[in-house]
C-alpha cells in the first residue's frame, strides 16, 4: 500500500524529536514531557511511520484548541510587548537559552501539521475515548510529579496564575471533567464534521 505521509517528512521530524528531547530534559526535567503538546509531539513519531489516525486524531482532539491559544498569546507579546495570558511567557526568558526557545516554536507547526496528517488519514472517531482514557491518567500524574512553579497542564491553574479557590486535589479533578467536556468534545464534534472518516 502507497504511504500517505512522504518520507522526508517522517525523517525530518524524527530527527527533531531526537534533537528535542534531551535538551528538553537538561533544561525543563522529565516532568516536562507530561505537557499534551509535548505527548502529541513524542506521539507523532510512532503515529507517522505506523500512519495511523487513531494516534494523530488524539492528539489532534488534545493540543489544537490550546496550541492555538498558545499562538494567540505567544504572538500578541512578539508584536505588543504584552501578555494576556502569559501561555508562552517562558519563550521570552533571558535565562533560558535561545536554542532551547527556537525549539519551542513547534507550537506554531504542531497544530498546523495535525490538521494536515488527520487531513490525509482521516478523522478516527474513537479519538474522543481514548485521548479522554488518556487525560484521565496524565492530570492526576502531572500532579503528582509537578509542582507548582512547573505547573504542568495546568494542575496548580491556568496560565501563571496558581489557583487558590479550591482544594489542589479537587482542582485537578475539575480539570479531568472540563477537558473532555469543554474541550475535547466540541472539537470531536467538529473534526468528525469537517474530516472524512478514518479508513473510508
Amino acid at each position: 500500500m502507497e504511504a500517505v505521509i512522504p518520507l522526508g517528512l517522517k525523517i525530518g521530524f524524527t530527527l527533531f524529536v531526537c534533537a528535542l528531547v534531551p535538551i528538553y530534559w537538561r533544561q525543563y526535567g522529565p516532568a516536562n514531557f507530561l505537557w499534551f503538546s509535548d505527548i502529541a509531539l513524542l506521539a507523532l513519531v510512532p503515529a507517522l511511520w505506523l500512519e495511523n489516525a487513531l494516534i494523530v486524531s488524539m492528539m489532534a482532539v488534545a493540543v489544537v484548541f490550546f496550541e492555538a491559544i498558545w499562538n494567540v498569546d505567544f504572538f500578541a507579546r512578539l508584536l505588543t510587548g504584552k501578555s494576556s495570558m502569559g501561555l508562552s511567557a517562558y519563550m521570552f526568558d533571558p535565562k533560558i537559552p535561545w536554542f532551547t526557545r527556537t525549539l519551542s516554536c513547534f507550537h506554531i507547526v504542531l497544530p498546523l501539521l495535525l490538521l494536515w496528517i488527520v487531513h490525509r488519514l482521516g478523522y478516527d472517531r474513537r479519538a474522543f475515548f481514548w485521548q479522554t482514557v488518556v487525560t484521565l491518567v496524565v492530570l492526576p500524574l502531572s500532579y503528582l510529579v509537578s509542582n507548582a512553579q512547573e505547573n504542568v497542564n495546568w494542575v496548580y491553574g491556568f496560565g501563571q496564575k496558581l489557583q487558590t479557590i479550591l482544594p489542589a486535589p479537587l482542582f485537578v479533578i475539575l480539570l479531568m471533567l472540563l477537558f473532555p467536556l469543554a474541550v475535547y468534545l466540541p472539537t470531536h464534534l467538529f473534526f468528525a464534521r469537517i474530516f472524512r472518516a478514518a479508513g473510508s
